[in-house]
């Protein structure tokens, strides 16, 4: 039995050793040999220019930017203001309910990413459903704890809140803005349209603007609705939006042939939509959800318009300290890290989700 040619060059790299491909990849042609020398020369400039301002000049300790070397990043102003940095201005005596949400959190999402655990589903249906409720109890005070009023939230907390309601909200609202916006029900599916539409036609500061500023001239002067609250709706609705329209590809991505066997078979239509086109859609809409959740993520920080103080937020007020003037580029620096290990880590296991479901590997 042969292999096709086209399989053998995709497998020759795996299977080669290094110098072989190094010498195909590399070294084929002057060519190749002159785009290799010139990235590698770049990479290495620009390797050892930010290693030597991040970590071989940079300062370490400290308590203001006056001992800080001038040819390097001054660290301290990240260390000594990474308490405001993760939590804003809350009370530190009772910093430990973020910590066991943050905790809740991360056991979760270890227990989906590992493959021989159970109950997989009971796991995501709490994380969606359960986590941001018991989030808004614990970090308020609910439960019979001391009360915070959500002014005092801030920081990453702040970021994760916004950021984790509206991805566990997005996606089973996006779910049915997809049905109603493809119902044969007129209402219903002009109802879908015209809220994606309108909410895709604006930026997302302008949600904002209308959920904290607009909202409250309509309401009744006795009424009163939380800032945070206001933002969470706002940021929400929004992402539900961009979310229809991801779950709306996939779900005319399935052949038409899918359902017709179902309803051959003798289901209602209901139930062809729930256990056969909807679970296939949703599969192969994986790298258009994981894409909305991160630009989600990154959209909590246009909070800061509104007043809120999200990780960005608290950077800037940071850097308005007297002692840490001029100490944007070291607090940029340390959230960017902080963003791109989110966002990574929502990339890769999106990525693994769609392999083992799989879509889009021959």
């Amino acid at each position: 039995m042969t292999t096709p040619d086209h399989i053998m060059e995709r497998a020759a790299p795996a299977n080669a050793t290094a110098a072989v491909w190094v010498h195909q990849n590399l070294l084929k042609s002057p060519l190749h040999i002159f785009l290799s020398a010139m990235s590698i020369s770049l990479g290495l400039f620009v390797a050892y220019h930010v290693l030597n301002w991040a970590v071989f000049s940079a300062t370490w300790s400290g308590d203001s930017q006056d001992g800080c070397n001038p040819d390097g990043a001054c660290w301290p102003f990240v260390i000594v203001r990474f308490n405001q940095f993760m939590y804003g201005f809350y009370p530190t005596d009772q910093q430990w309910r973020v910590n066991i949400i943050a905790v809740i959190l991360l056991a979760g999402l270890a227990w989906l990413s590992i493959r021989a655990t159970p109950w997989k589903a009971y796991v995501l249906g709490f994380l969606v459903l359960g986590f941001p409720i018991l989030t808004f109890i614990l970090l308020s005070g609910g439960l019979g704890l001391e009360k915070v009023s959500t002014s005092k939230w801030g920081g990453l907390t702040l970021t994760l809140t916004i950021a984790v309601t509206a991805i566990s909200v997005s996606l089973p609202i996006g779910t049915l803005l997809a049905l109603a916006r493809r119902s044969k029900m007129p209402v219903v599916s002009v109802f879908a349209v015209t809220f994606i539409e309108v909410i895709r036609a604006v930026p997302l500061i302008s949600v904002l603007f209308m959920a904290s500023v607009l909202l409250p001239i309509f309401l009744p002067a006795e009424v009163t609705v939380d800032k945070l609250l206001r933002a969470l709706i706002g940021v929400a609705l929004f992402a539900s939006a961009y979310m229809a329209e991801v779950v709306r590809g996939g779900l005319q991505a399935v052949p038409i042939g899918q359902s017709e066997a179902a309803k051959s078979l003798g289901l209602s239509h209901w139930k062809t939509v729930a256990f056969i086109v909807l679970p296939q859609a949703l599969r192969l809409a994986i790298p258009g959800i994981a894409n909305t959740f991160i630009a989600i993520f990154k959209d909590t920080s246009l909070v800061i318009i509104i007043g809120l103080f999200d990780l960005l937020g608290m950077i800037n007020a940071g850097v308005n300290d007297s002692r840490w003037i001029g100490m944007e580029l070291e607090g940029y620096a340390f959230a960017a890290a902080i963003y791109w290990v989110f966002c990574r880590s929502i990339s890769r296991y999106s990525q693994r989700v769609e392999k083992e479901s799989n879509f889009g590997h021959s």
